[in-house]
């Protein structure tokens, strides 16, 4: 989809591109924002990864 938007184009011109674009959601895929923030971590998440990562580093045997 092509919108053109002139120089010189009214208020109203803009709305109706603006409105356009900005009507079309994603219609599948994972909504990161719903959980932004919800997660409570008691330790550092840098922390965290470093000891994840760490446990391929051990030798078990």
């Amino acid at each position: 989809m092509v919108l053109v938007l002139k120089k010189g184009a009214s208020k109203k011109e803009i709305e109706a591109i603006e409105k356009k674009l900005f009507r079309r959601k994603a219609k599948s895929g994972f909504d990161a924002k719903k959980y932004n923030g919800v997660i409570r971590l008691k330790e550092d998440a840098m922390e965290i990864q470093k000891r994840l990562r760490n446990e391929w580093d051990k030798d078990f045997s």
